[in-house]
């Protein structure tokens, strides 16, 4: 197989440079599928947002019919059909190499027609369950590509999409509103009267009440962050640098989020390079230590936490 994947590396070091980061310590067989997965990903955020790698933004006139032709083609794609352009080339290089399961795709397709239907979000388990969609499952799938089988572990892996959705929804809480959406439970929001009206920018005052439900909400995200450190010491251990690594940055960004409070959505929350160079290097320490010590410890349950069985999902290993 060919590490060769131009339109993947392009899209992965343009659209998340914390990600592009992280895979680069990755064996180059599943460095090469892990950025074919997040072309797809991209692929689908940038058709279904009017994007461009992650930037900019124009309106989308159908948004139904767009995810409608997305699934269309990524069941294509699972099928060995890839003529549905380079990033549905990457999915099939994905489901082949790897024999991912079809119930991921469709799960993560899923996400993107709640975005479409203006799906609205009463309580946190309802939050959680958009999560997973969006990046719970990416999780599992970015799992399932490094090797993981057996379902704890894979959960560990959902784990922490689940904590980098919860961090996005806490950064972009202004340009979500902007662009019609609001991710944070209805519930937190009535009980802070807090307004978010969509389509607007988050008014001053709503902005100093909203900080609180945002703490809140990267407080669920460090559980999950917790929990996804047990699935790191079952990788193999450049794969388990490279989780940890972005594990590290991901949560900084929170971190800052909680830290800015109201001015949080000044500007756009970010991790300097001399942070991550630093994270990336207590990540390899920790994850040494992880698959050498820690890997025949036992991994303490997850009580309380959102599985997505539970939830009426695909099983994770079907």
């Amino acid at each position: 197989m060919t590490t060769d994947r131009p339109d993947a590396g392009a899209a992965i070091r343009s659209g998340s440079r914390s990600f592009a980061l992280a895979s680069r310590f990755l064996d180059p067989a599943t460095r090469a599928l892990v950025w074919d997965l997040y072309a797809w990903c991209r692929h689908l955020d940038d058709e279904t947002d009017g994007q461009v790698l992650g930037h900019g933004h124009h309106a989308v006139v159908d948004r139904a019919a767009r995810v409608a032709a997305l699934r269309e083609h990524s069941v294509r794609a699972l099928a060995g059909d890839t003529g549905g352009g380079p990033a549905f080339a990457a999915l099939g290089r994905v489901a082949a190499a790897a024999h991912l399961p079809a119930a991921y795709v469709h799960d993560h397709l899923a996400g993107f027609e709640m975005d479409a239907a203006g799906r609205r979000y009463e309580t946190l388990d309802d939050t959680l369950g958009y999560c997973y969609h969006v990046a719970g499952v990416v999780g599992l799938m970015m799992a399932w590509i490094m090797g993981v089988r057996d379902e704890p572990t894979l959960l560990r892996g959902c784990d922490l999409g689940l904590g980098f959705q919860l961090t996005n929804i806490a950064r972009d809480v202004d340009d979500d509103a902007r662009q019609g959406r609001v991710y944070l439970p209805a519930a937190w929001l009535r009980e802070r009267e807090v307004m978010i009206v969509p389509g607007t920018s988050l008014a001053a005052e709503a902005r100093v009440r909203v900080a609180p439900v945002v703490a809140r909400l990267l407080d669920e995200a460090d559980r999950y962050y917790d929990s996804s450190w047990y699935g790191v010491a079952r990788l193999p251990w450049r794969s388990a640098w490279s989780v940890a690594t972005a594990r590290h940055v991901y949560a900084d960004i929170g971190h800052a989020v909680r830290r800015r409070g109201p001015a949080a959505w000044d500007a756009r929350v970010v991790v300097s390079k001399g942070r991550k160079i630093a994270r990336l290097a207590q990540a390899l320490a920790e994850s040494i230590w992880a698959v050498s010590v820690h890997r025949s410890r036992p991994a303490p349950p997850r009580h309380g936490l959102w599985t997505p069985h539970a939830g009426g999902h695909a099983r994770l290993t079907s």
